[in-house]
């Protein structure tokens, strides 16, 4: 509507896990990647009632890795179909023509490739080092896809026996220490105790060893600044790992590692390093194999024998770190993983993602801050692989030694003209498919990239980067990214990263960050709580434009409440705008042609002469600068509700004064009123034709359905077309100083509604209909408030049916009026 050509593609993030809990829920099976491929295959379900059936995991069937993505292909696309019927419905204004999907094969090369590039320069990097885990779907997982979930546990207080030597002073020397902990299975990857340096109770202790109980390993007792001395007794037991504080003191101190808790949750099947003695061993075995809780209740049983538990466990609730589709908290494991160095190690890097970050236009503006917040926060690089099987594979293999051994220092990336590849079945540059896992061959990466890997590149998917040199230069750095606050910390982040590593620019120019839909509760609609609201029901029941007139009325970056009232507000306004519709174009055949263009639009305008009409006009004029104001600074609610206060005014005070007149009467109870006559019929008629064509392109962005019905009534082609409203259509915008024509016209409006408004309410009051006459209106106003209402009075006394008009000229600051039915 403003002239521009819009490129406004849509895309289905469609891998991940969620995906594959879905798949395995819906169809009740399970991926073995050591299964061969099936290509006769069918799947048992769907499940009976398949949106909350759940296959225990005993009860689901083991299949490929080629079976349980085709699975997950099957089902996306099933749902895509369905969502793709309600954005449709609902008016998205997408071009259906630009769709892609985050695995199909246009996207998986070009997340290939764009890893490779990373490679190349040396931003992706494989290591092993400690993990995020998640026990429930086997995988490890990034800093940004963490929650804090509350807990409640236990501390328990634990004693080490200090070593005898050292430095101590007399008198400061304890012959042990207590170690509140809420995961004391933890203990046998116990390699120090940490206190603040500031800690006074401590500071004997700094540099001296303990030994671990049950188990008799000596540790050292250290100091660092992130120990709390106001948490549990302000000393703590330093685990690999624990919690990410674990590692940050393993990394920092330079400590020892001896893993205890594997990949499956449980404790490993052998002691870790440092356990030597018979008694540890035969310790450690009362608890291997154990789950952590499991674990956590027989240690402490071991302690409690052994005489190393102090008192009773104290009852604490504790954030504990979650993935935000899991179910059970994090482990850290040690484990090799591909990373993209995003700034959390490199200070050089990290200033400059926060240049890029000022660079952008945040709408609203506070979001900007937690983006810097979140730059200013990462503890480590970004961990992009997972061990999982529905995403876009790691284009690499590994050459194997003569012992058949991966050589990971050495990895062997995809060709670009091969991509994209899938290393699990085909073969690397330089080797054939039977040397796969022989002495000398190779083996495939099993792993897939985080679905954030690709969605961070959806503008150089959607844009053709790599494929169509020709769009991707015109749409590239594109205007704007729409999108949620949560995810400012993966999406938004991670596509400035890739376009910054990449492009060396922003991939947008800003972003409008809206909120979430809350219930009517304004709690976060959750599967769990069981208060989603779904939105088919709701665009059949209320209607797509009464919808969009919900979702509209949002600003962005603030939460919006679910309201059924404000439902049936965007119903009404779209009824209201056909009826009003019909009224204003049942005026226009004795008038003007039904097939008026804009070009006709403007002509008539020289006929518009009377001073309600333009004055009308002259607001309207008004309101479509701020409406376009409004949308300019990315305040969409702004022009909606500036819009919508000016139709109102329309249809209640402005059609409702003008009805006879328009359509060829004087309709007034005394003769000479001075709005009789073709010339004044012909002034409403195209005053109301150019509000109605103004009007409904204001509507348009909102109400996409109603517009272009009343629109085709008598137009060619669509509103979504037609030109954006221009202050300069409106003859009243053209003559004289603008700002005192404007005054004068809310003046003669003001005056105008408020006679009106008291005719309405007198007849209200007497239950006498609309069109009863009224005998007299009194009005005591101000000589310029009489002055406005003279201008316009034959229309006052037309649409109430007055016969008598006294005008008193009083000393009031708002007019008074009288009205003898």
């Amino acid at each position: 509507m403003r002239g521009k050509a819009v490129f406004y593609p849509i895309g289905w993030d469609d891998n991940g896990l969620a995906t594959e809990r879905r798949v395995q829920n819906y169809f009740g099976v399970r991926c073995d990647p050591s299964l061969p491929y099936d290509p006769g295959f069918e799947p048992p379900g769907p499940l009976p009632e398949r949106p909350a059936a759940k296959a225990p995991a005993g009860q689901q069937i083991p299949v490929s890795r080629r079976n349980f993505v085709r699975l997950c292909q099957q089902l996306t696309e099933l749902d895509e179909r369905s969502y793709e019927e309600a954005w449709r419905q609902l008016g998205l204004s997408v071009d259906w023509a630009t769709k892609y999907r985050t695995i199909d094969e246009r996207s998986r090369a070009v997340a290939q490739r764009g890893f490779l590039r990373n490679l190349g320069r040396g931003e992706a990097y494989l290591a092993e080092a400690p993990s995020l885990w998640d026990v429930t779907f086997g995988t490890a997982v990034a800093q940004a896809e963490l929650e804090d979930r509350p807990v409640r546990a236990a501390y328990y207080r634990i004693a080490f026996p200090v070593s005898d030597g050292g430095h101590c002073p007399a008198g400061q020397a304890p012959a042990e220490v207590a170690v509140a902990t809420t995961r004391p299975e933890l203990l046998p990857g116990c390699v120090a105790l940490v206190a603040h340096p500031g800690d006074e109770r401590y500071a004997g202790l700094i540099g001296r060893t303990v030994r671990t109980p049950v188990f008799g390993v000596e540790v050292p007792v250290l100091a660092h600044r992130l120990a709390e001395p106001g948490k549990g007794t302000g000393i703590a037991m330093v685990c690999t790992f624990g919690d990410m504080t674990d590692v940050t003191w393993w990394r920092d101190l330079r400590l020892e590692t001896r893993p205890v808790i594997g990949r499956d949750g449980r404790l490993l099947a052998g002691p870790p390093p440092g356990i030597d003695s018979a008694e540890g061993r035969a310790a450690y075995q009362q608890v291997a194999g154990l789950t952590a809780r499991a674990a956590r209740q027989r240690m402490t049983e071991l302690l409690g024998a052994s005489g190393y538990l102090r008192g009773d466990p104290e009852p604490v609730e504790h954030a504990v770190k979650f993935y935000e589709k899991g179910d059970r908290p994090l482990e850290i494991v040690t484990s090799r993983q591909w990373y993209i160095r995003n700034g959390g190690r490199d200070p050089g890097l990290r200033a400059a993602l926060l240049a890029r970050g000022r660079e952008l236009a945040w709408h609203p503006a506070h979001m900007a801050v937690r983006y810097e917040d979140w730059v200013n926060g990462l503890a480590g690089d970004w961990l992009i692989s997972r061990q999982r099987f529905f995403g876009v594979p790691i284009p690499v293999w590994y050459p194997l030694d003569e012992a058949g051994q991966p050589r990971y220092d050495a990895p062997i990336a995809a060709a670009d003209a091969a991509l994209p590849v899938d290393p699990a079945a085909d073969a690397p540059p330089g080797y054939a498919a039977e040397q796969r896992g022989r002495p000398g061959g190779f083996a495939g990466d099993p792993d897939v990239m985080d679905t954030w890997a690709t969605s961070s590149l959806t503008p150089q998917i959607a844009g053709g980067w790599s494929t169509d040199d020709d769009l991707f230069g015109r749409v590239f750095p594109m205007d704007l990214r729409p999108q949620a606050h949560e995810i400012i910390r993966t999406w938004l982040f991670y596509t400035v990263l890739r376009s910054h590593a990449e492009q060396g620019a922003l991939p947008w120019r800003h972003a409008a960050i809206s909120g979430w839909i809350l219930d009517p509760d304004r709690k976060k609609m959750s599967k769990s709580r069981g208060n989603v609201v779904t939105p088919m029901a709701i665009l059949r029941e209320y209607g797509s434009d009464a919808v969009r007139y919900w979702a509209g009325s949002a600003r962005l970056g603030t939460d919006t409440a679910f309201d059924p009232g404000q439902l049936k507000i965007g119903r009404r306004l779209a009824i209201k705008i056909l009826n009003v519709s019909k009224f204003v174009l049942a005026a226009l055949p004795q008038q003007a042609p039904a097939e008026a263009d804009q070009a006709e639009d403007r002509r008539s305008t020289s006929v518009i002469t009377q001073p309600l009409d333009l004055a009308m006009l002259g607001r309207l004029a008004a309101v479509v600068c701020q409406c376009t104001d409004a949308f300019e600074a990315y305040e969409h609610a702004r022009a909606l509700e500036l819009a919508e206060q000016f139709f109102w005014f329309f249809c209640d005070d402005y059609v409702e004064l003008v009805k006879t007149r328009a359509y060829g009467g004087d309709g007034s109870a005394a003769a000479g009123s001075g709005a009789a006559g073709p010339a004044a019929a012909g002034s409403a008629a195209a005053a109301l034709r150019l509000a109605l064509s103004a009007l409904l392109r204001l509507f348009a962005p909102f109400l996409p359905f109603v517009t272009e019905e009343a629109w085709s009534w008598w137009r060619e082609g669509s509103v979504h077309l037609a030109p954006w409203p221009d202050p300069a259509e409106f003859p009243a915008a053209k003559t004289g100083d603008a700002a005192e024509a404007g005054d004068a016209a809310d003046r003669m409006l003001a005056a105008a509604s408020g006679a009106i408004a008291a005719i309405r309410a007198a007849k209200s009051a007497a239950r006498l209909s609309m069109r009863a006459p009224v005998s007299e209106l009194v009005v005591s106003a101000s000589a310029a408030d009489l002055a406005a209402l003279t201008a316009v009075l034959p229309d006052v006394r037309a649409a109430g049916q007055v016969a008598r008009v006294e005008l008193r000229a009083v000393a009031a600051a708002e007019p008074g009026y009288q009205v003898s039915l």
